[in-house]
């Protein structure tokens, strides 16, 4: 169950928080044992990660366009009925208050395709993407070609996007597929199946003697999940499916992952909707210009 020990002049990653977006969760829609009534205003985080010797840049999730009427339609609808949002700054005020431009940016990762994670992928002219494979099923029929699409045919650039396959992945932790981006023991992506076709998470070294850190995107929107203070909620109109992810059994399954991998030294895990972690340090120093510090 443990993770790979540092080698000799092991590179890491930088990594940054960036501003994208807050967006109201009601908690009944997510968890067990919530409040009655009650309704998070929750981040939509994304994060850049600078390797420590390249200097390589990527960027995990793209949170909440600022134009968010210019999303399709029924998304545009679902933000007004279901999913309020604020969005004061979004990634590029965020990179721009770190002296970077999207030309800056070498990868876009995106943990998955859904709007409050995709941003605005267009200014990224320069920058290769990287999605789950399985994201391809669900973006067959995107808007307009389907006028009730969610996902827009410009969503994810074409000949420059690399669809990862998972199924020849090793494992590390407890996690069974796992992706060395660079080649180096810096920073994997992880198979994370449950909440949407294609959905990954990344695991990132923070220091060259062993931090870690854990970008788990919506494999939970709360983090009483992680922590199994509760349970995944079931059977609320406001989902596409009857519950938060597309796969229950298998977003749980993963969900005791993380929660296996949180008990493991110098390991921290963020949520990308994480109210708990944003709470305590929005305006500090471990957001862009600002870096997280390594356990």
């Amino acid at each position: 169950m443990s993770l790979p020990p540092p080698s000799t002049s092991q590179a890491y990653c930088n990594v940054s928080a960036l501003e994208a977006g807050l967006i109201k969760l009601p908690d009944e829609m997510f968890i067990t044992k919530a409040t009655p009534g009650k309704v998070t205003l929750a981040p939509s985080l994304s994060f850049l990660l600078e390797h420590s010797e390249t200097k390589k840049k990527v960027v995990f999730d793209l949170g909440i366009r600022k134009d968010y009427h210019n999303y399709p339609p029924v998304i545009v609808d679902w933000i007004k009925s279901t999913y309020p949002v604020e969005v004061e700054k979004d990634v590029f005020d965020s990179l721009k208050d770190g002296g970077l431009q999207p030309g800056d940016i070498d990868y876009v990762c995106l943990s998955h395709c859904h709007w409050d994670h995709t941003g605005d992928t267009t200014p990224f002219t320069k920058s290769k993407f990287v999605v789950g494979g399985a994201c391809q099923t669900i973006l067959q029929e995107p808007y307009p070609k389907n006028s009730k699409g969610r996902f827009a045919f410009d969503l994810l650039p074409e000949g420059r996007t690399e669809f990862l396959d998972p199924s020849s992945w090793n494992p590390i932790g407890p996690f069974s597929r796992a992706f060395d981006f660079y080649g180096d023991g810096s920073f994997y992506i992880i198979d994370a199946p449950g909440h949407l076709a294609g959905h990954i998470n990344a695991l990132a070294r923070t220091s060259a003697d062993g931090g870690w850190i854990y970008l788990a995107g919506d494999s939970a929107h709360h983090r009483n999940l992680i922590t199994l203070e509760s349970e995944i909620a079931v059977g609320h109109p406001g989902h596409v499916h009857s519950c938060a992810h597309e796969d229950k059994e298998a977003a749980q399954e993963h969900i005791l992952r993380i929660n296996k991998l949180m008990g493991l030294p110098r390991v921290q895990v963020l949520l990308a909707h994480d109210e708990p972690w944003y709470s305590k340090h929005k305006g500090g120093d471990s957001f862009l210009p600002g870096k997280i510090a390594s356990l």
